[in-house]
């Protein structure tokens, strides 16, 4: 009667709210990626509602079903019945047929009864599934703090287990940031922090040019914007890819997203001036926030933001950056990297790594430093400050899970070195062997083919679990050319505080905070990424700037600064 009752309360809020949160974020940082932003088409409102629908009909479906006989919570043998959510992506093999996921099994001593979802599916049916008031024993990369505080008493506070999580509190010793990650200022931890390996703690973010290039052209790679104009310069105008035509594209960036930075934004060029982004990840660093000697700022109104869109628009101007780019989808603007697989066509981009975004014409490319602006000396120019190693995404427990201790250890084992690995890279004997204390290594030709036939033996970057500092695993190509890609990175990420002068990635907020933000930044964005674009492509941010910053302010950018002022207080200290 007690869950009854809950349910039905839980059914009173949600149908009311149903319209605007049918689709919710996994976490704070993932929270300020959505906006309802005013303006939007019929059809979109249309889908929403749709969408709400859905939301309500599911939740009832659950009540309905809440008088009926209760589901076992054992096997016939007595072996706990442990339910696990995981959110995977579509090209991997179904959890019951992996090998590993098998043996995990075993060593729980328990039944697991899967219960998969691709990311693409999981963001229409997490919030249905909360407000149902029924969600699985243990969930892998679905819930976080934004929705413990939603729907509080859904999940536990797993900083109550602590000791029944060796795994875990070994993971909080040797990466601090990880405890950082997943427990809020208050000490309670609803969702566990996952980490892919020293190996993945650079950034992500990179400037990669062509070296082929370059070289033919007798050129240097470029230490400062006027240099990086002038062989873009050489690029559009000398046919360095030798075909007679000219087809090259000295420099191509990516559209802007409507209401947040991207990955690989083109703003990447913040850098150049002292500013440190954090696009990987950070929640501040995508809504246009940086921190300055401990005090939080907004670079969407800073003179160096203003900066680099005056650039921007000089390289537009001159045709050393399409024309088109603003508009450009995501499978056109790859294929200008990708070519025909002979003969490169661009010089220059923001991305991953050579192989990632050129294929066979990898090796031509080269990670670059990012060039310094005007007047900022190389000693104060930087870098993106995000890391790749650790994710706030990761295991959290139904607060009533049937077999408690059952779940407890099934995680406690997910966060072992044996079975994140193979979380990672697929299962020992298919893909994965172990050579020797703490050392693996990769069978890249299976890895490769199975991918192919949509059967990737693991999880990859949606792991939940934790590899230690002292695993070597040979033959992560992703890992070695992260690596490699990193290097040319190090002086520049040591020029700013990871502290001082950057937000860190674990630095989130309540959903209360995360609310308002979410509702003054969806205006907010209507007008940056609007005006951003425009000024970028067709000049005239001179005579509109002051406007332009008064309007933002009038629309709450100070009170968002102050509630990131607030929260990067509470959280770095």
């Amino acid at each position: 009667m007690a869950r009854l009752t809950y349910m039905l309360r839980m059914l009173t809020n949600s149908i009311s709210r149903a319209y605007h949160e049918c689709v919710r974020p996994a976490d704070a940082a993932d929270a300020l990626k959505y906006h309802h932003v005013k303006g939007e088409t019929m059809r979109r409102q249309t889908m929403v509602k749709a969408g709400a629908v859905v939301c309500a009909v599911a939740l009832l479906g659950s009540l309905s079903a809440c008088g009926g006989s209760k589901k076992p919570t054992t096997t016939a043998d007595g072996k706990p019945i442990v339910t696990v959510l995981v959110k995977k992506n579509a090209n991997q093999e179904k959890m019951a047929d992996m090998q590993w996921a098998k043996d995990l099994e075993a060593d729980c001593d328990c039944k697991i009864e899967w219960q998969e979802v691709t990311r693409e599916a999981w963001g229409q049916q997490k919030n249905a599934t909360l407000a149902s008031g029924d969600i699985a024993d243990v969930n892998l990369n679905g819930y976080g703090a934004v929705d413990a505080y939603q729907y509080p008493g859904m999940l536990e506070d797993l900083s109550k287990d602590l000791d029944k999580l060796p795994n875990v509190k070994a993971f909080f010793k040797q990466k601090p940031e990880a405890e950082k990650f997943s427990a809020d200022t208050k000490g309670k931890i609803y969702s566990i922090a996952t980490g892919r390996g020293k190996s993945y703690s650079g950034t992500g973010q990179h400037m990669l040019i062509n070296k082929a290039w370059l070289d033919k052209l007798g050129l240097q790679v470029p230490t400062t914007w006027d240099e990086l104009e002038n062989v873009l310069k050489a690029f559009k105008t000398q046919d360095p890819n030798g075909n007679g035509q000219a087809d090259e594209i000295p420099m191509n960036i990516k559209k802007l997203e409507s209401s947040y930075y991207t990955w690989y934004s083109p703003m990447l060029l913040l850098n150049s001036t002292g500013i440190s982004t954090g696009f990987n990840m950070s929640a501040a660093s995508e809504t246009g926030f940086y921190a300055k000697n401990g005090v939080v700022k907004s670079f969407m109104t800073s003179d160096e933001y203003k900066q680099v869109i005056k650039y921007y628009h000089k390289l537009i101007s001159e045709g050393l950056i399409p024309a088109d780019w603003a508009t450009k989808d995501d499978d056109a603007y790859n294929a200008d990297q990708i070519s025909d697989g002979q003969t490169a066509k661009t010089g220059v981009v923001f991305g991953w790594s050579p192989s990632d975004n050129f294929g066979k014409l990898k090796d031509q490319y080269i990670a670059m430093p990012v060039p310094s602006a005007p007047g900022v000396s190389p000693d104060q120019t930087v870098w993106d400050g995000s890391s790749s190693e650790l994710s706030v995404a990761g295991l959290s427990i139904s607060a009533h899970a049937a077999n408690k201790d059952a779940a407890l250890k099934l995680a406690n084992l997910l966060y072992s070195e044996k079975y994140s690995v193979q979380q990672f890279l697929g299962s020992f004997g298919q893909t994965l062997t172990k050579t020797g204390e703490h050392e693996y290594t990769v069978d890249n030709d299976k890895l490769s083919q199975l991918t192919g036939d949509n059967q990737y033996p693991g999880l990859s970057e949606l792991l939940v679990g934790w590899i230690p500092d002292e695993v070597t695993i040979k033959g992560d190509s992703h890992a070695d050319e992260l690596i490699e890609v990193n290097k040319v990175y190090e002086e520049q990420r040591s020029n700013f505080d990871p502290v001082k002068d950057y937000i860190p990635d674990y630095v989130n907020m309540d959903s209360a905070d995360a609310a308002k933000l979410n509702t003054s930044n969806a205006e907010i964005f209507n007008t940056v990424m609007q005006k951003t674009a425009t000024w970028m492509s067709k000049g005239g941010i001179d005579e509109e700037w002051d406007a332009y910053c008064k309007q933002l302010d009038s629309l709450g950018l100070q009170d968002n600064i102050k509630i990131w002022q607030k929260w990067y207080d509470l959280c770095v200290k």
